[in-house]
């Protein structure tokens, strides 16, 4: 209360504050996926390209699902790739191939139909994930009719570049979300792939609150041998800007995300049971009761069954139609694992803190992986002399199963950045002192501010310290603030409104490498 205001006797009481204002931590593991979905309306509303921010699965459902029918009718599938057994002369180089009556026959999917967002939100969830943002850029395209080539990369041009990209321009408006995800980025061709990468690492730079994840094509049929191409077109096609915001993992993961009732009859053959029948049940050794099944289902009469009740029937009668159901659903579930390490990154910094590295961890619902690296294989992705650009392996290791084993971003040869951890801590700490500094805005550029704010950031810091998130064996070792006259300002620097902090942080760092010495010394006496 300023004393000019009195104008009349009495008591006047004058209220003073007695504590800095406090810094709140802001949410480290919001990821923002953007891709297609089954629909984007609620409530009359459409929410096709809108940034719409999520709690759970079942937010995500209403939203982004199509509403099942009154029951008894199944529930409606929102996902439904379609597959083809296309017969081939010799044995296919690609392993996805079935032997069938002598013949070889290549399971191959109609690349319209493919898609990863719907599954990979499911596998974010099932790895503890809770706040998202969803970035719906339109719903499925019309199937092509055609399968793919066997064995060449799945391109779906369906996925439009621009589309994905028009996504990823929505959320420069949003500055909560922490991670950039585009599932569905694999599904691109690799130019245009490596354009939305460079793209999304450049506005993570430029935004500077968050990390962008990326998949790499080719790696959900990787070749044993060549797959280090894959990998030399991945650190091609990323550029150079804004490595330390990025990070990778190869290769894809076999997860049980989709379960036998998602795949049946009607997606095989763009549901056509004719071109299915004779594979199954071919006319020269013809089962009575697979061919009374598969009648029914071409000209039902009375009351038809649902295709689940023609389905288990079909299963029931044939062994070698429930073995290409398996092998179908096998592709179906391998899925890039960027929904998944959102969810592993979820749960690490509830658990423990954003400084603790997403490592040495598994990932619920991953049962198997395409290709698994060995320790020297592994080291090449790792570490790369020439672009530094690093790439986290998954791992599967005997009797422990399959292990995030790789924490760096994109740029390895860093001495700042190299690990994720330090540079999600590092975003973090800017982002949580940078809203705190806002009430501060047009205040008196005097002492009693500049003390102000170094204690306000210097609080902070030692609950992030004490937490274990700074390394020191005391707050003085692992940090310290400095704000003022002569230190971190000039005289020119107040007459222009600048009022300068500095913040030097010692971070915590992941044991990469631990080496453990052996020497042998003399027996000694008693």
């Amino acid at each position: 209360m300023l004393e000019t205001n009195i104008k009349s006797p009495g008591v006047y009481i004058n209220e003073l504050n007695a504590f800095a204002n406090s810094v709140v931590p802001v949410a480290t593991a919001v990821p923002a996926f953007i891709g297609y979905t089954p629909q984007a309306a609620y409530e009359g509303r459409s929410y096709t390209n809108v940034a719409q921010k999520i709690t759970s699965f079942a937010e995500f459902q209403a939203i982004y699902c199509i509403p099942d029918p009154p029951a008894p009718a199944p529930p409606t599938k929102q996902y439904a790739p379609q597959y083809y057994l296309v017969q081939q002369k010799a044995q296919p180089t690609d392993p996805n191939y079935m032997v069938i009556n002598g013949a070889y026959y290549s399971i191959v999917p109609d690349p319209n139909t493919i898609y990863h967002l719907y599954n990979s939100i499911q596998l974010f969830y099932q790895n503890g994930g809770g706040d998202a943002y969803i970035v719906s850029v339109g719903g499925y395209g019309a199937q092509s009719g055609t399968p793919a080539a066997p064995g060449t990369q799945i391109v779906n041009p369906n996925v439009k570049l621009t589309d994905l990209m028009g996504g990823l321009q929505l959320l420069l408006n949003e500055e909560e979300p922490t991670m950039y995800i585009c599932p569905e980025a694999t599904l691109l061709s690799i130019a245009d792939n490596g354009t939305l990468m460079q793209e999304m690492l450049l506005q993570s730079s430029n935004m500077q609150t968050a990390i962008s994840i990326f998949d790499i094509i080719g790696g959900k049929n990787p070749d044993p041998i060549m797959y280090t191409n894959d990998i030399t077109t991945f650190r091609n096609n990323t550029g150079v800007n804004g490595l330390n915001y990025g990070t990778a993992y190869y290769p894809f993961i076999g997860t049980t995300i989709m379960q036998s009732q998602d795949i049946d009859y009607t997606n095989l053959f763009g549901g056509d049971i004719k071109q299915l029948a004779p594979i199954i049940n071919p006319p020269a050794s013809a089962d009575p009761t697979l061919t009374t099944i598969i009648n029914s289902i071409e000209t039902p009469s009375g009351t038809p069954l649902t295709v689940t009740q023609y389905n288990n029937s079909l299963i029931n009668a044939s062994k070698l139609y429930s073995t290409i159901i398996k092998q179908i659903l096998n592709d179906a579930n391998t899925l890039p694992p960027s929904g998944a390490m959102a969810g592993v990154m979820t749960t690490i910094d509830n658990q423990e803190g954003v400084w603790q590295a997403p490592a040495n961890v598994s990932i619920v619902g991953a049962a198997s992986l395409p290709i698994r690296l060995s320790e020297s294989q592994q080291a090449n992705l790792n570490m790369d002399a020439v672009s530094g650009k690093s790439v986290n392996a998954i791992r599967f290791f005997n009797g422990i199963g399959i292990l995030v084993w790789g924490a760096r971003t994109l740029d390895g040869n860093s001495g700042d950045w190299k690990y994720l951890s330090v540079r999600r801590t590092v975003t973090f700490l800017e982002q949580s002192c940078k809203l705190a500094a806002h009430p501060y805005v047009f205040q008196p550029n005097d002492m009693n501010t500049w003390a102000a704010v170094t204690a306000m950031i210097s609080s902070f810091l030692t609950s992030v310290w004490k937490e274990g998130g700074l390394q020191g064996a005391s707050a003085s070792d692992a940090f310290s603030v400095s704000c003022g006259l002569g230190t971190t300002m000039t005289s020119d620097d107040i007459l222009n409104g600048f009022m300068n902090v500095m913040v030097k942080v010692a971070v915590v760092r992941p044991a990469e490498f631990i080496v453990i010495t052996f020497q042998q010394q003399m027996a000694v006496s008693s």
